[in-house]
């Protein structure tokens, strides 16, 4: 069973057994550049560009750093072992009560060791510790891991809608799921 904490101090820090999330720094700019943003892999069903040089890697994690100051709600996520950063993830609040997934992404080396399953999990606690009551998931619709990732948490299909990539201007098929969360204060104590 996996464990999990909230910390304070410089920041909050979400743990599971094997990953925590936590804010960007300037230092994970390498561990980000060679594990996700250089990668097509988790691109493949996000709207974000490519990173493909190093300099490039460091303006865009000073985005990050600077992007996440005023969203409290997004992280990167870390693996436990390592201690590097292996991807990014958050949640964002419709309305009160309501909130939806940001962003799950984890470097091709990372997929497949239950990793997106720890992480889902986790946001669910928290948007519950923070009172949330319905939590929306959405994914395109050839992303067969990540709709198997909602299946397993009982999410149910809401509908579909059609999107245009902002990298090619093609249309896709985004799913949204829907799960009814329950209130737990004490998750995130």
């Amino acid at each position: 069973m996996e464990t999990e904490s909230v910390r304070a101090g410089a920041g909050l820090l979400l743990e599971t057994e094997d990953l925590f999330l936590r804010k960007a720094v300037f230092e994970d700019w390498e561990a980000m550049y060679r594990n996700v943003w250089s990668r097509p892999e988790p691109a493949r069903f996000m709207t974000w560009r490519l990173t493909t040089s190093e300099e490039d890697a460091k303006a865009r994690i000073q985005r990050t750093i600077d992007y996440q100051k005023d969203h409290d709600h997004r992280w990167v996520v870390c693996e436990r072992k390592s201690g590097q950063a292996i991807g990014f993830a958050g949640v964002e609040e419709m309305k009160p009560h309501v909130f939806q997934e940001a962003g799950i992404a984890l470097g091709p080396e990372y997929v497949g060791r239950g990793y997106g399953k720890q992480i889902l999990g986790l946001l669910l606690r928290y948007c519950a510790a923070l009172g949330g009551k319905e939590f929306y998931y959405s994914t395109r619709v050839n992303n067969e891991a990540s709709k198997a990732l909602a299946r397993s948490f009982g999410f149910t299909y809401q509908y579909s809608e059609e999107k245009t990539d902002p990298r090619n201007e093609r249309t896709y098929e985004l799913m949204v799921y829907r799960k009814m969360l329950e209130t737990q204060r004490s998750a995130c104590n």
